[in-house]
This record gives structure tokens, sequence and C-alpha cells, in this order.
């Protein structure tokens, strides 16, 4: 399967009086043709971040510092922004996580929606209204027509969702990136979200970058995963081998956290929390919060260690370190 997306050694810093702070640190990932990518980790792992430097959309004093983001082989990073500008809304996506920030409250949602297919070329104004309500409709906004001339307040949160789910699909990109799609919906509108982004998946034949803290979401929707620690990625593999066989001390802390367990019994908590920007510690960032650590992992940032498909970047399983680790460390699970 092609891959429609290559992201090389992105590294994404925030420039401060004496030093450039990185908030994306050395990431590489791909994203295959119909496939989904679920991008996990806490707040703050810098997971929009990521999200914002595909899309070239860093604000200063954020900027792109290095690295290499090849969208169907054309590198985007060598684009001019005219370049860029075509790309953006017409072949790459971006479904933004608070949609009262994203859509405009002094425009209806339909001229919102019509205006991408204007931009780009696709349509003239009275086109573009038409086919705004047609995906409304395809979106499952009742009544589209008449929501099309709607502002966003008059809509509800899940509304407000399929319609930045609408936008995002009217120019049928090949790869569309949702950061937090469910993010302040209750249970049951997160769950019609996420069954519409499977449907307009398929439909559209779309790669999806799905960006979440929620590993109930990952589990139902993604076909491979990357797990985002302190900007760095620090786990990838597929969605069944994160969840039946996860490697990273951070990853199976994430999963020992999910409610479930035997009733009663208090909610396991990963200790400390993510450390802040020009504060990560020598080595690998998560070492001061890890149950395993051992000698090297204060000193020395872990590269990937690669079995198949499944790559870890920790000491644990690093043979020039510790040889015997990886099969101590099986035998006592």
């Amino acid at each position: 399967m092609s891959a429609v997306l290559q992201v090389e050694h992105l590294t994404t810093v925030f420039d401060r009086p004496g030093a450039a702070l990185p908030a994306v640190d050395d990431v590489s990932f791909e994203i295959r043709a119909g496939e989904t990518l679920g991008l996990v980790g806490e707040s703050g792992s810098g997971k929009s971040v990521t999200a914002l430097s595909l899309m070239r959309l860093v604000q200063p004093p954020g900027r792109i510092a290095a690295g290499r983001i090849l969208f169907k082989g054309r590198d985007l990073l060598a684009l001019s922004e005219s370049e860029m500008r075509r790309v953006r809304g017409a072949e790459i996506a971006l479904i933004f996580q608070e949609p009262m920030t994203a859509l405009n409250p002094v425009f209806t949602v339909g001229d919102q929606i019509a205006e991408t297919l204007i931009v780009h070329g696709r349509a003239r104004r009275g086109e573009a209204l038409r086919i705004a309500a047609d995906l409304m409709d395809r979106v499952r906004i009742p009544n589209a027509r008449a929501r099309a001339n709607d502002y966003p307040h008059q809509l509800s949160g899940g509304m407000r969702q399929r319609v930045l789910i609408a936008m995002a699909l009217a120019c049928t990109p090949s790869l569309v990136i949702a950061d937090e799609p469910t993010t302040a919906l209750d249970v049951t509108i997160q769950a019609q979200i996420l069954d519409l982004l499977r449907e307009m998946k398929a439909e559209f034949k779309l790669s999806l970058l799905l960006i979440t803290h929620d590993l109930g979401v990952v589990a139902e929707t993604a076909d491979r995963v990357a797990v985002m620690y302190a900007g760095r990625i620090v786990e990838q593999a597929p969605v069944r081998a994160i969840f039946g066989d996860p490697r990273h001390p951070y990853t199976r802390g994430l999963l020992a956290s999910i409610p479930g367990g035997t009733p009663g019994e208090p909610l396991h908590a990963i200790d400390g929390s993510v450390p802040l920007l020009g504060q990560l510690p020598p080595g690998c960032a998560f070492s001061p919060r890890c149950p395993e650590r051992f000698e090297p992992c204060s000193a020395e940032t872990p590269q990937d260690s690669v079995t198949g498909d499944h790559a870890t970047k920790c000491h644990l399983y690093d043979v020039r370190l510790k040889p015997d680790t990886t099969a101590n460390h099986d035998a006592a699970r």
C-alpha cells in the first residue's frame, strides 16, 4: 500500500530569547492510502502542533526547524505559500477540535462551506451553495437546506462539528487531519461523530490522521497507532499490537489508566505530568515518570528499536545497552 503522507524527522520549535524550544522533536511517520493513523498522547505532548506543522500553519514564534513532509511525493516544506494554499482544504483538510473557534460567527454555515469550493475554483457561488447543502445532508444534519442559512451559534456542538466535517470534505481531499474531533461532546454524540468519520472515510476513500487522547476512540477507529510523548513518537505499531503487546512504559501506563477494572479499585495513574517546553530532562523525556527506568535512561536519548512493523523508542529494547532486558521483561509479563 502506497504512502499518501511521509513525515521525516520533523522538528518544530518555539523561539524564546536564547533558546529554540522543541514542541515536535524529530518525528517520523507515514500514512498509507485509505488508512487511519491514530496519534495519541496526553495534553501537551505535541499532537496539535504536529497537525499545524503538516498544514504549515504554525504561527510565530513557532517555526518548522527541520525535516520533510512528503505528500504524494512532494515536499510541502519546499512549496511557496501560494502553492501551499492550493493544497490546504483541497488536498489536505483539517478538522479543528473547537468548532466555535474554527467557524466564523458572522457568516452562515452554508456560506462557509461554499467558500471552500469557491476559493479552490471548484464551483461558482450558486452551485457552491447547493453543494454545501448537499454536504450538510450527507453528514446527517436534519433539514440541511434550511439549516445552511443558520449561523454557528444557532447549532448544537455536534451539529457544528458536522459542519466542520462537511467543510473538510467539500473538495474531496486525499487526507483529512481530525484534531480531537469529539472533544467536549457527550458520549452519544461522540459515537455518532466517529461513525460519521468512518462512513465518510469509506465513501470518499480518504486517508485519516486522527489525533486524540482517548484510547477508546483509537481502538474503534485506527488501523495503526503512533504514541506521542513530550514532542517525540515513542511507539508505533498496528492497533492490535498496541493493545495486545504494548512495549513502551508510557503506552502501558496509558492503557492501564483506562477505566473498566475491578469495581471499587482506584484508577491507575502515571505519576507526574508531561514536562514543559524548555524543561525536558536529559536522556529519555519519560524517565522521571517511568517505573522501569535504568542507568542509560537519564543520560542517553533512546533510538527506535524495530521488530517487524512495531517500533519502540525505549532503552528496554536496545540490545546494545542491556541484551537480556527484553527477554527478562517479556518473561516478567
